[in-house]
């Protein structure tokens, strides 16, 4: 399972389903999810200052990073196209 084109709220509902029965527990558990996770979330949030020390942070986390890059595209998209329009 990899999140893929998922979203990270879509993503971290099927690992928790999966996880449940997986036997990984703590350290494990959050190797794998990083693993499994987008590389640039996963960067991102492995670069931070403050890194997620628990896998309830992780999903925390990764899920408000992969929402605010989908609204910022979302908004690059539509100034793009109101540029096209002549919109400024």
């Amino acid at each position: 399972m990899e999140q893929e084109r998922k979203t990270m709220e879509e993503f971290v509902q099927e690992f928790k389903r999966v996880a449940k029965d997986s036997g990984y527990k703590r350290r494990s558990l959050m190797e794998e999810f990083k693993r499994k996770m987008n590389g640039d979330i996963r960067r991102k949030l492995m670069e931070a200052e403050n890194q997620p020390a628990s896998i309830e942070q992780w999903y925390k986390r990764a899920t408000a990073l992969d929402r605010n890059w989908r609204e910022s595209r979302q908004e690059e998209e539509r100034l793009r196209r109101k540029k096209e329009m002549g919109g400024g």
